[in-house]
């Protein structure tokens, strides 16, 4: 189970690479994604689609190559295998097979995220993306700030302001970090009280990238000055050079 890189596609390991390059098979949730990253190194490789919507009938196709002595190396778009990602399946399917199931770590949003946030304490829920549904996207918010504890979420940018809006309201002091664009050129990070940092992305015309959202637990020092950053990345993305690319 290979970690791939979030953004900036020399985030890859050394392991991970090495093994791309001996294994018999990379199956992938985007066969289209994951050429560029192979091509970028220089790796050819017999791809195979393994993604969300066919999983556990692709991932029994993989376990009856595993069973005939082939390695395989799986790779989700972005980041870890089964964090908010297909493999799960695939993985417990080969486990169950008696492969030896191992993780290649590396890049993860929600590790990333957790990195620069600030945040303190020892308990971290990590929830994912929440219902796009409003009902419930509400009723789950409720029930993880009631946890007394951190969390990370994960939100496209098409519900990002209806997400923080919902956060705001039910607790605007509570202090968030978001990150968007994590390892790309448009790297940036927005941090203080929920209100503050739904006021300054409400306020731009267009919302773009993906983000990951870091709450604090509401025992944290209440910050309600916002801080934002942004870092650009010189480096590459998708096998091109990305200072051309849009955030």
């Amino acid at each position: 189970m290979v970690a791939s890189p979030i953004g900036n596609l020399q985030d890859i390991s050394l392991r991970a690479l090495e093994t791309l390059k001996a294994v018999s098979i990379v199956a992938c949730e985007d066969t289209r994604r994951t050429l560029k990253l192979l091509t970028r190194f220089g790796i050819k490789a017999r791809l195979v689609s393994c993604r969300a919507a066919n999983e556990r009938l692709a991932a029994a196709k993989l376990v009856r190559e595993l069973d005939g002595g082939l390695d395989i190396a799986y790779l989700s778009d972005a980041g870890s295998p089964a964090l908010s990602d297909p493999g799960a399946i695939l993985a417990r399917l080969a486990a169950e097979g008696g492969h030896k199931v191992v993780p290649l770590p590396g890049p993860s949003a929600f590790a990333s995220l957790v990195s620069v946030a600030g945040g303190t304490g020892k308990t971290l829920v990590f929830e994912g993306f929440l219902s796009p549904k409003g009902g419930r996207r509400r009723s789950r918010l409720k029930e993880l700030l009631a946890l007394g504890s951190a969390f990370v979420l994960y939100e496209s940018p098409f519900r990002i302001v209806k997400l923080l809006t919902d956060l705001a309201e039910f607790d605007g002091e509570r202090y968030v970090c978001v990150g968007r664009e994590m390892t790309k050129i448009h790297e940036e990070y927005v941090r203080g009280s929920a209100a503050s940092v739904l006021r300054v992305l409400e306020n731009r015309a267009e919302q773009k990238g993906e983000f990951s959202i870091f709450v604090s637990g509401p025992g944290a020092e209440k910050r309600t000055m916002v801080k934002t950053s942004e870092h650009r990345c010189e480096s590459v993305w998708n096998g091109e050079n990305n200072k051309g690319e849009s955030a």
